[in-house]
């Protein structure tokens, strides 16, 4: 027994190194895991029918009020708080409803602006956009066309319109995993404007091509997709092009502007709390989850070793376009996607670069739910923009 305890002495400090070894590859593999979990958030498309959506809330009681109907939704979930103009969906139809008139703990009163009244007891869903394509949903006319991209044919609404400047075409760009009806409000005040609107979709949209490796780049390659459209458009009379942009595809409209030989076209530029810099919306993002700042960074590896494009690139603070139209950026200031501070950097940074840019915020917005928190203030933001830019410029600039 004398020998054995030296020997068992000596034993001890080899477990615990082995140990020790252990856990740091396990940590290091668990690391790695969340890293590639939080990669595939970023650039794996999300069509999933999880994606689409359910119906949490219930209508509790539709009442007249003698100027109206208003209708009592159970607050099953965050969306039926929200203070604005909303679209109440449910699977028979949708209705366009009000901001907030009374509330209790349980539920919500809110006024029915137009459209059909779901029965009481219907399954109904609050969300920001238009649950229908734009003739159901406010009534416009609109065709669907078909994009010729490097990858094939590309879905897109075109609704038309007429006026002294028809010739401009307006470009929408919807966000990443988003759908062109996330663009849909604001179709009726270009078309009070007379300029037509092409909603396109881009590389692994629903319905759209997949890109060769099946993942986003996050505006690294759909810029080419947005190329095409203005290619398309250019073919059918458009003479010059408005991008109306929103979150990710401001993004998009930031890489077509800096690298895109058509990019002289665009007369100007409305971005809706746009990922001007994508490293940034990702440690934003990281920060909502706690993950330390290693993390951060080897997610941006993974990203780039699945992907082969660079964060740092997609950065429209540090890498502006060469072409810098006349630009108006909007974001809430309660965005829990794309920071404020971010889009006040952008403007920032583009009055030192002398991008001729305007920026407006709105209290109490998510992201891109500009339009939903005050359309009013938003439609005449938009249309004073519109009219400066396109319909009072210059003929030789306009057309």
């Amino acid at each position: 027994m004398q020998e054995e305890t030296p020997r068992r002495k000596r034993r001890w400090p080899r477990i615990t190194i082995v140990a020790g070894i252990v856990l740091v590859l396990l940590a290091a593999a668990g690391l790695f895991g969340v890293a590639w979990w939080a990669s595939d958030q970023a650039v794996k498309p999300n069509h999933d029918p999880a994606n689409h959506p359910t119906y949490p809330d219930t209508v509790l009681d539709v009442r007249d009020t003698g100027s109206g109907k208003t209708v009592v939704l159970s607050a099953s979930s965050p969306m039926t708080h929200r203070r604005g103009t909303y679209w109440l969906a449910w699977r028979e139809g949708s209705a366009r409803i009000g901001d907030i008139t009374a509330q209790a703990p349980d539920s919500v009163e809110r006024p029915l602006l137009d459209g059909p009244v779901p029965p009481k007891g219907t399954p109904v869903a609050v969300t920001m956009v238009v649950p229908s394509d734009p003739k159901i949903g406010i009534g416009l006319d609109f065709t669907e066309v078909s994009v010729p991209t490097e990858l094939g044919p590309a879905p897109a609404w075109f609704v038309p319109a007429t006026g002294p400047a028809e010739s401009t075409w307006v470009i929408a760009v919807h966000g990443q995993n988003g759908r062109r009806n996330a663009l849909t409000p604001v179709l009726p005040t270009y078309h009070r404007l007379g300029l037509p609107v092409l909603a396109i979709t881009y590389r692994n949209d629903d319905g759209a091509p997949a890109s060769e490796d099946g993942l986003m780049h996050l505006g690294e390659s759909e810029w080419r997709d947005l190329e095409s459209a203005v290619r398309y458009a250019q073919g059918q009379g458009a003479r010059r092009i408005f991008l109306h942009a929103a979150s990710n595809g401001g993004q998009i409209a930031g890489q077509f502007l800096a690298r895109s030989p058509l990019a002289g076209m665009v007369t100007s530029v409305l971005m809706d709390a746009p990922t001007s810099s994508m490293r940034r919306v990702g440690e934003h993002s990281a920060e909502q989850y706690g993950a330390p700042g290693f993390a951060t960074w080897l997610t941006g590896q993974v990203i780039k070793w699945r992907t082969g494009m660079d964060l740092e690139q997609l950065d429209l603070l540090n890498h502006p376009p060469a072409v810098k139209p006349p630009t108006l950026l909007l974001q809430g200031d309660a965005d829990t996607q794309v920071p404020v501070q971010l889009s006040r950097d952008f403007f920032a940074s583009a009055q030192r670069v002398g991008w001729p840019m305007e920026y407006h915020e709105f209290p109490g917005a998510e992201h891109v739910e500009t339009w939903n928190s005050d359309p009013l203030r938003y439609e005449k933001l938009l249309a004073d923009f519109v009219t400066r830019t396109v319909l009072t410029s210059p003929p030789g600039q306009r057309n």
